[in-house]
């Protein structure tokens, strides 16, 4: 799993990733932390739904806690889709750099 380096400044949660982690795993983070905000959003609705008076700093706190971990995987899955277009564009200039730019295509008599 990549090392990520987390810290919240100017009411943003920052979210440091390992750069040699692949577009799998990031992909797999993302979710991760997707499934982390669902798992605080549903226990949030439920506490709300059975409390008789709601505390709005708790409930604002918490509400900013599903925003960071939402982020978090909004992150991951960005950095997955750059790495995925990146590799996509580097295998492309490969061949291109291999055949000269032309395509080559082969065709069989049948």
């Amino acid at each position: 799993m990549p090392v990520y380096d987390t810290a919240r400044t100017e009411g943003c949660a920052r979210h440091y990733i390992d750069p040699e982690a692949s577009a799998h795993d990031l992909l797999n983070d993302a979710t991760e932390w997707l499934q982390y905000a669902r798992g605080l959003t549903g226990l949030l609705a439920d506490l709300v739904h059975e409390s008789d008076t709601v505390d709005c700093a708790q409930l604002a706190l918490s509400l900013e806690a599903i925003g960071a971990l939402t982020h978090m995987g909004v992150q991951c899955t960005a950095q997955a889709h750059a790495r995925i277009c990146w590799e996509k564009s580097h295998d492309s200039a490969e061949t291109d750099r291999a055949t000269g730019g032309f395509a080559v295509e082969i065709q069989t008599a049948e």
